[in-house]
């Protein structure tokens, strides 16, 4: 074209082009030039005159007044990455807005007032331009709308703000977005694997929550406060839309729930964080739930196939346990102490649901007992790990129990067939053993040191419940003891191997037994004795017996079968008790006048 045109100013396509209105007229050209209708001077002229159009349409299109709008303008400033929810003619909304000229001059803003426009949309509430601006914007979108007088406040203006036939822009924000139609709902972004039981009406629950409004502003949450919300459910003790929200929620589920301002907190809000007529966003997760008609729960989990006894009430019972809250939040264990725990059952020393959870179980039984509160620690918890109103969950294994009533059970699992005699108080008797608690825990065994045990019998040399068991016994006889701990050792056990009220289990094996003296004695001749007894003592004859003669002579008569000492005793300190006993007056010696034989004593038990 700059071959064809050469005009004393250049002018660039750019220039050319400037003005829409000679375009037809110069493609024109062109199209008669390319039928060399025009000779190239024709053609020059031609150019000419379009430019000279060209500049006189541009300068009356530069000072010519603005064209007014037909209709709104909307350019979206911001718009969100979901839209859940647009607005549609007849939904109720809330937004911020600026409204200013096309200069730029504000003439109203809802910021400065510091409160949202609140308004139905399509309902001619609004001027005919905002109404329709409105319609297809999304939470937190943000529009820029620019309104024709005529769609705005035409001639007549509004007052001293906006004059006649202006245009208007305005800078709106959508907050929140509604129908009278809406109901509660409700966005399930989570549910257990295990849902044993569903909220129902009149249900007490405990639960977290973050509360927002619709455009994701914070208005509260539990979790700040460190403490669940607990409140019943259905009966009116909480706004309509979290009554209606909450049922149906599984211990452990996460819902979202959305509901209206009719069923939040209506026209006037709260006061102070929630403005009125605002929809309500609750992200809750449920983590406890119950009924105050409740009574405890029990599973069983592992139930041993041999049960000769179960709990009674008067019981005592020592069972290890792992406590934790309905959502599995833990708060104790015995484990974790290395001790059981040991308790009566039935009579109240435990609260009320274990009381009940522990009866009717077998020693090696495992089960769950689930507890609501009011048969737990109630409104007010423990104050620490235990919440107030908090569901209480116990996995618990019994190791043993036994009632303060029980004697020694003895079981035979073997006897021989010749059996002579029977062992009895005073026998000196040689046993094997192996010992164990209820649970099955080794505790000793004999065999590990390749002896026998040895004790007297009636002599206090074991538990009272081993003395039991050994009674009326037979070389070569076995026997199964089952000993409760008021016979063996007690509430404090033996450090580091047997735990205190623990209920012990021996197997025994009687190897060997001699025959003990009568009640009362320690030492008993085999023939007559002899009517010179002090003058054979008394050996050099001095009318005193020494403490050396007194032994030398006693020990004299058992080396030759004449006497026999208690068997199972140090045979010395056997001896010195006699002598003790025949030294009435402690001088070291005894005279013919002391000495007496047991035969002549009221009540003696070492003496002759």
């Amino acid at each position: 074209l700059s071959s064809l045109i050469e005009p004393p100013v250049r002018l660039s396509p750019l220039h050319l082009f400037s003005s829409h209105c000679h375009v037809e007229t110069f493609l024109l050209c062109l199209y008669l030039h390319s039928l060399k209708a025009f000779s190239s001077i024709t053609m020059i002229k031609c150019a000419q005159g379009v430019l000279y159009l060209s500049v006189l349409v541009t300068f009356a299109a530069c000072n010519a007044p603005p064209v007014p709008l037909d209709d709104i303008l909307i350019e979206k400033t911001s718009v969100p990455e979901q839209c859940v929810r647009a607005v549609k003619v007849g939904d109720f909304v809330r937004y911020h807005y600026i409204g200013t000229f096309p200069d730029g001059n504000k003439f109203d803003s809802s910021y400065d007032r510091g409160s949202t426009y609140n308004v139905f949309v399509g309902k001619k509430q609004l001027i005919e331009g905002m109404d329709k601006a409105l319609v297809g914007m999304c939470i937190n979108e943000r529009r820029l709308v620019k309104i024709p007088p005529q769609l705005a406040y035409g001639k007549q203006g509004y007052g001293d703000i906006i004059p006649p036939d202006s245009i208007l822009h305005f800078d709106v924000l959508l907050l929140d977005v509604w129908n009278p139609e809406d109901g509660v709902q409700i966005n399930t972004y989570h549910t257990p694997s295990v849902c044993s039981r569903k909220v129902e009406v009149s249900d007490y629950v405990r639960y977290h929550y973050n509360g927002t409004l619709l455009d994701g502003t914070l208005f509260d949450s539990s979790h700040t406060r460190m403490r669940t919300y607990d409140t019943y459910v259905g009966i009116g003790w909480l706004i309509a839309g979290m009554d209606q929200g909450l049922l149906g929620m599984c211990v452990g589920e996460r819902r979202i729930i959305t509901m209206p301002p009719s069923l939040g907190y209506g026209e006037n809000g709260d006061g102070s964080d929630i403005p009125g007529q605002a929809s309500l966003v609750f992200d809750v997760v449920l983590l406890d739930l119950h009924n105050p008609r409740d009574g405890i729960t029990v599973t069983n989990q592992v139930v041993p196939e041999s049960c000769t006894r179960k709990t009674v009430s008067g019981d005592y019972v020592r069972y290890h346990y792992n406590g934790s809250l309905l959502d599995g939040t833990f708060f104790d264990s015995s484990y974790s102490r290395n001790r059981t725990y040991d308790t009566y059952v039935g009579r109240g020393y435990v609260i009320a649901g274990m009381d009940e959870g522990l009866i009717g179980v077998c020693i090696g039984e495992r089960r769950t007992i689930t507890i609501p509160p009011h048969l737990g620690y109630g409104e007010e918890g423990t104050g620490t790990k235990i919440p107030g109103s908090a569901v209480l969950v116990f996995d618990v294994h019994i190791i043993d129990f036994h009632n303060p009533t029980d004697n020694t059970e003895i079981t035979v699992t073997f006897k021989p067939d010749e059996c002579d005699r029977q062992t009895k108080k005073g026998d000196f008797v040689k046993y094997h053993y192996n010992a164990s608690l209820m649970d099955g825990t080794s505790i000793d065994s004999t065999y590990n040191y390749g002896k026998t045990y040895n004790i007297v019998l009636g002599a206090n040399q074991v538990v009272p419940g081993m003395e039991d068991g050994l009674m009326d016994m037979c070389v070569g006889e076995r026997r199964h003891l089952v000993i409760p701990p008021h016979l063996g050792y007690g509430e404090r056990g033996v450090t580091g191997e047997v735990p205190g009220s623990a209920v012990l289990v021996f197997d025994i094996e009687l190897v060997e037994m001699e025959e003990g003296l009568p009640e009362g004695y320690m030492f008993i001749w085999n023939d007559e004795v002899s009517p010179d007894l002090f003058s054979e003592m008394d050996k050099n004859s001095d009318k005193e017996v020494e403490p050396s003669e007194f032994t030398d002579y006693i020990m004299r008569q058992v080396t030759e079968g004449k006497g026999r000492l208690a068997p199972g005793f140090d045979p010395y300190r056997i001896i010195d008790n006699m002598f003790s006993n025949q030294d009435r007056n402690g001088d070291g010696k005894i005279t013919e006048a002391e000495f007496k034989l047991k035969a002549d004593e009221a009540a003696a038990h070492d003496e002759l």
